[in-house]
């Protein structure tokens, strides 16, 4: 099992959508370094 650097500080600014849509190359998902990108929103659609 791989262990992880501690203390790690971000290396992306919020709202980059382009890079966290950005897909994984085979290479890099064959070396493990991908991670799965959740994104989440609010609905604003006013309640009727």
């Amino acid at each position: 099992m791989k262990t992880k650097p501690k203390n790690k500080k971000p290396s992306v600014a919020p709202g980059n959508k382009e890079f966290l849509e950005a897909k994984a190359s085979k290479e890099e998902v064959k070396k493990g370094n991908h991670t799965k990108v959740t994104t989440l929103s609010y609905d604003e659609v006013d309640p009727s």
